[in-house]
């Protein structure tokens, strides 16, 4: 269910209780929400998800992302949690986990990581970033 996607951070579609004590036996260290609240009726609140992950010795964010596409906040924000984390890895999830690994490599590209290994990383776990490529492509070069 998780797809790693580099050394220290994973994708994830929907998760529950039960997978946040697996995530806790990974080691991971930081959950970050990518959902927004009520986008369906069938997902665990992340009010949830956070106390499970608190309880369990876990940091969590929420960074809600719409259908409607991604803000320069959300990017900066994505950012900075993956910064906070430091060396413990991170599970991003979603409903599929395409819009945090999408957030991911917004993230990483304005963090001046190459556009190509942003986007053979995300296709190594199952993901395709070719609808916001030339957003990555444009703030990879603004990091430059």
């Amino acid at each position: 269910m998780f797809r790693k996607i580099d050394d220290k951070t994973y994708a994830s579609p929907q998760i529950g209780l039960a997978e946040v004590a697996y995530a806790k036996a990974l080691g991971i260290g930081m959950i970050i929400n990518n959902r927004p609240e009520g986008e369906s009726d069938d997902q665990v609140p992340g009010a949830d998800i956070e106390a499970a992950a608190r309880e369990a010795g876990m940091a969590y964010v929420a960074i809600p992302v719409s259908h409607a596409g991604f803000s320069m906040p959300q990017v900066e924000a994505m950012q900075s949690a993956l910064a906070q984390a430091g060396d413990a890895p991170v599970l991003a999830y979603c409903r599929s986990g395409t819009r945090s690994t999408l957030l991911w490599a917004l993230a990483q590209a304005r963090s001046g990581l190459n556009p190509d290994e942003i986007a053979a990383k995300a296709a190594g776990a199952g993901y395709d970033i070719s609808p916001i490529r030339a957003t990555v492509d444009m703030l990879a070069a603004q990091a430059g």
